[in-house]
């Protein structure tokens, strides 16, 4: 498979580019991806890029005084409804970028010997819990094509931003996220 120019998470091509050609980006993206609207999280990476104003690299997000970060991350508009939070976990998503993968966040999944290491490894991520972490997998083997042996037993056996193939499909995804949630309580 062939990696995608894009993926249609937003609204803004030039989002979705970042996010199909940068690893750091997509992470940061899938990390956005909690308790807010999905096309605005993924959106998140490029609003950090632009506000920074340089090339958004987990080395620049570290060394950026947490304190600056948060201003960065309040907007407006704000990159996420709890900037102070996520712009915290997003430099300690840098950080463990930095540490266990040198500074390369695609080296997390392209060394994966297989599915269950590629889970293991996503879910010791900082804002990376059980499900966010199969879910990326999917994003991974559905979208970019990076597929371990094994990762289809690892990944997210329900409708989630991987398979999301235009940006209709985001809007598709929450009615069937609210119909789950629904269904749950009831």
């Amino acid at each position: 498979m062939d990696r995608p120019d894009l993926l249609p998470f937003t609204e803004s091509d030039e989002a979705n580019r970042l996010l199909a050609t940068d690893g750091f980006a997509l992470l940061t993206g899938m990390l956005l991806d909690q308790q807010f609207p999905m096309e605005r999280a993924f959106y998140g990476p490029q609003l950090l890029k632009d506000r920074l104003g340089v090339e958004l690299t987990p080395e620049i997000v570290v060394a950026t005084p947490l304190e600056d970060l948060e201003v960065v991350f309040r907007g407006p508009p704000a990159i996420h409804r709890y900037p102070a939070s996520m712009a915290k976990r997003t430099q300690e998503l840098a950080r463990a970028v930095i540490d266990d993968y040198d500074g390369r966040a695609e080296n997390l999944w392209d060394t994966a010997e297989d599915g269950s290491e590629l889970l293991s490894r996503l879910r010791a991520l900082p804002g990376f819990g059980a499900e966010k972490s199969r879910i990326f997998v999917g994003l991974l083997g559905k979208r970019l094509g990076v597929r371990p042996e094994g990762w289809e037993e690892k990944a997210a056996d329900w409708p989630s931003i991987a398979d999301v193939a235009s940006f209709d499909d985001v809007l598709a995804l929450r009615e069937k996220k609210k119909a789950l949630k629904a269904a749950k309580q009831a």
